[in-house]
C-alpha cells in the first residue's frame, strides 16, 4: 500500500478495506468537514469583497435613483418591455425597487459572483498545489467534491438571497413601503409583493444553478481559478448574444440563458409559470450534466500538481 500514490484514483477504497488493524485513524466521513471549509472560504478576501460589493451596490443604486429618477430608461437584454416598464418603476417602493435590483444585477454581476464562489473552489487548491496535500490526508475524491460544492452553493444561494432582501430594505428606507406596481399593469399590497419576490428570488437561484454548475465543472477541469470563472462568464455571455439574434427561432429554447428573465411573468397581476416552468427544466438538465461531468472526470485524474 505505501507504494500507492494517495492521489491516485481508488487508493481511498483500497485503504477503507483494509483489516480494522491497519486502518489506524482513517475515518472518510470525518475528512475535510463542511464547518472546516465553511470558515476557510467566509475567510477568504474574494469571499468578504463580494459580499462588501453586494452591501454597497444597492445603497449607490438608490442614491442614484433618489437623485435622478430613470423615467423612460431603457430595457436589459432579453428582458422586453416588462423590463423596461420595471426600471421606470424603480423608485416606486420598497419591492419595485428589489425587483429593479435584482434585474439590473442577475445579469452580469450575480453570474460573475456565483461563477467565482463554485470555478474557484478547486481549482484554487490546485493552483495552490494543496489539492494533492488534501486528497493524500486522505481525503476520498468524492467527498472533497461534495463538500467543495455544497459551499460553494451555499455561498451561491447566499449572494442570491442578500441582493433582493438587502434591496427591499434599502428601497424602504429610500422610497417608502409602497404596495408594489406591477410592470405589466396594476398593483398588489405588501403580502402578496414579498410573495412574488419569494418567487423570482427561488427562480433565479435555480438560474444560477446552471452558471455554478459549469464553473464547478470547469474548475476540476483546470488548476488557473480565473479560467474556470471566466469560461462559466463566458458561456453565458456568447448565450445571451446568440438569444439575442431572432432568425434562430425556436433554436434559442434550448439555450442556458433563454429563460434567464422569465421571473419577469411572476410580476403580472397573475403569475405566468409557463415560462419559469421551462427554464428550471433547462437549468436542472444543463446542471445535471456538467456536474455529472465534473463527477466523471475528477474520479479518473491522477492529481500531480
Amino acid at each position: 500500500m505505501n507504494e500507492i500514490a494517495a492521489t491516485r484514483r481508488g487508493v481511498h477504497d483500497r485503504l477503507a478495506e483494509l483489516p480494522p488493524g491497519e486502518r489506524a485513524a482513517f475515518r472518510p466521513g470525518r475528512t475535510l468537514s463542511l464547518r472546516v471549509e465553511f470558515v476557510r472560504q467566509l475567510r477568504r478576501r474574494r469571499t468578504q469583497l463580494a459580499a462588501l460589493l453586494l452591501i454597497v451596490l444597492p445603497v449607490i443604486v438608490a442614491i442614484a435613483l433618489k437623485v435622478n429618477n430613470p423615467g423612460g430608461g431603457r430595457g436589459g437584454g432579453g428582458a422586453g418591455a416588462s423590463g423596461s416598464a420595471l426600471i421606470t418603476l424603480g423608485s416606486a417602493g420598497a419591492a419595485n425597487f428589489a425587483f429593479y435590483t435584482e434585474f439590473a444585477s442577475a445579469a452580469f454581476l450575480l453570474v460573475v459572483i456565483v461563477a467565482l464562489f463554485c470555478g474557484d473552489t478547486v481549482a484554487s487548491e490546485a493552483s495552490w498545489s494543496s489539492l494533492r496535500y488534501l486528497l493524500a490526508i486522505p481525503v476520498p475524491r468524492s467527498r472533497l467534491l461534495r463538500q467543495k460544492l455544497t459551499v460553494a452553493l451555499s455561498l451561491s444561494l447566499g449572494a442570491n438571497l442578500l441582493v433582493p432582501v438587502w434591496s427591499f430594505l434599502i428601497g424602504g428606507v429610500f422610497f417608502g413601503w409602497a404596495p408594489a406596481q406591477s410592470p405589466l399593469g396594476g398593483s398588489f399590497g405588501t403580502g402578496v409583493g414579498l410573495q412574488r419576490l419569494l418567487i423570482v428570488v427561488a427562480y433565479a437561484s435555480l438560474q444560477s444553478l446552471l452558471v455554478a454548475a459549469l464553473a464547478f465543472l470547469l474548475s476540476v477541469l483546470t488548476d488557473a481559478p480565473l479560467g474556470a470563472v471566466g469560461g462559466a462568464v463566458l458561456l453565458v455571455v456568447v448565450s445571451n448574444i446568440l438569444d439575442a439574434i431572432t432568425a434562430l427561432g425556436s433554436y434559442r429554447n434550448v439555450l442556458p440563458t433563454h429563460f434567464q428573465y422569465s421571473w419577469l411573468d411572476a410580476l403580472g397581476p397573475s403569475v405566468n409559470w409557463d415560462g419559469m416552468i421551462r427554464g428550471t427544466g433547462v437549468a436542472l438538465t444543463y446542471s445535471a450534466v456538467f456536474l455529472a461531468l465534473a463527477w466523471w472526470r475528477f474520479e479518473r485524474k491522477d492529481i500531480v500538481s
